[in-house]
């Protein structure tokens, strides 16, 4: 009798030490890394470009691959995330918005995030006014949302039996990888602090130009400026690597992309700005001011290295000068005396401050005509050309020269 009871006790213990599989700690390591990018994936390309934002439409195959392993990687609802998601960026940094750190501070996001997320989830309106379009075929209504948690209950029963008492530590960082990440360090971190590359609405920063780790979500300002774009890398030197997955679907027919960020296209210098001019500044509005910060930034670095020259003192345009490019709006309150007293010493900088405002106005003035906007547009080429600035006169030829 003694036997089998050994027998059983000792096969017990190695399965509690090896699991089934019996991988060494750095396999379970790379699988449990792995797995947690899998869940990355399913997150940016299926629950935020594809369902969210539509920027892409997905084969069968891969989409309800992602369902499922969203099922039982997170227990997360499509319509739930989907209807969040978006209103997030209907509300965005608002008291409405569900999970904003400029109105609920950047710790209660960035550790609390999941409970943000679980409050949202149960207000009947927001499901209702923005999870339209999302799956709701028989799998959706009798599995993945009637038994979400038991998803993921059944990774957790994957996880023990392949590598026995270890597989609950790696279950739980299967768990907490989206809520920390996603949750916590995009919609925290992702609009508090970083860099932009154009100035949105918004306070959305890129947090890396090598999107990898979170699948491309790192770039969360170039999202924010093209909510509706299936790629969210826009300069050379950024990488995303979701939409490297998605290239490969398409290449193979899994994927079908809408859009992608929009392109200034130049051609021959106009002699005045025209309707197709304007059309392209609109269109082009985020990347021809994100031009037009850089002759900013060009200007007081030539007016830094002059008064350096001179030994004069430099302090306050080096204050100011990271806001001379921002909405007004954008501006706090600490830095607007710095930043008056910078204008105030240099006036061809604050040529450029006023005039960028007046050309941020050509595209936010709607009770305007087409024609007057038309005649606005030649009339503020004119004065750059002539204000003696040559970043101005050199923005403005350009300008001429964008083709719709």
């Amino acid at each position: 009798m003694l036997l089998p009871d050994w027998a059983l006790l000792n096969a017990t213990l190695d399965w509690l030490g090896h699991g089934l599989w019996g991988l060494a700690w750095w396999q379970i390591v790379l699988y449990t890394l792995a797995t947690t990018h899998v869940t990355i994936a399913a997150v940016t390309i299926f629950l935020h470009r594809a369902q969210a934002h539509r920027a892409l439409d997905l084969h069968a195959i891969p989409s309800h691959f992602f369902r499922f392993w969203l099922w039982i990687g997170t227990g997360m609802v499509t319509k739930e995330w989907v209807a969040i998601h978006r209103k997030h960026h209907a509300k965005c940094e608002t008291v409405d918005d569900p999970h904003s750190p400029q109105t609920r501070g950047l710790g209660t996001v960035m550790w609390r995030g999941a409970e943000l997320y679980r409050a949202e989830s149960r207000n009947i309106q927001t499901l209702q006014k923005f999870g339209h379009g999302t799956p709701d075929d028989w799998l959706e209504r009798n599995l993945y949302s009637r038994f979400s948690w038991q998803g993921v209950a059944l990774m957790l029963f994957l996880d023990l039996a392949l590598f026995g008492a270890l597989g609950a530590a790696v279950w739980a960082v299967q768990m907490l990888w989206i809520p920390f990440w996603a949750a916590g360090v995009v919609n925290g971190v992702g609009h508090y602090w970083g860099y932009r590359n154009f100035e949105a609405q918004d306070a959305s920063t890129n947090l890396s130009p090598w999107g990898i780790l979170i699948g491309g979500e790192e770039l969360h300002n170039n999202h924010h400026t093209y909510p509706t774009s299936a790629r969210f890398s826009v300069k050379p030197y950024e990488f995303d690597v979701g939409w490297v997955y998605i290239s490969l679907m398409k290449k193979i027919g899994w994927a079908t992309v809408k859009k992608v960020p929009p392109k200034l296209q130049l051609g021959d210098v106009k002699p005045m700005a025209d309707e197709k001019t304007l059309e392209a500044l609109i269109a082009n509005r985020y990347e021809v001011m994100a031009g037009y910060a850089r002759g900013v930034r060009q200007a007081c670095k030539e007016e830094i290295a002059a008064l350096q020259a001179h030994k004069a003192d430099a302090s306050v345009l080096k204050a100011a000068r990271r806001w001379l490019h921002r909405d007004a709006e954008k501006v706090p309150d600490v830095a607007r005396p710095q930043l008056a007293q910078a204008r105030a010493a240099h006036p061809a900088l604050d040529t450029m401050v006023t005039m960028r405002e007046e050309l941020r106005q050509l595209w936010l003035n709607t009770s305007h005509s087409r024609e007057q906007l038309t005649a606005d547009l030649q009339a503020w080429c004119r004065r750059a050309e002539e204000s003696g600035v040559a970043a101005l006169r050199e923005f403005s030829l350009r300008l001429r020269a964008a083709k719709a």
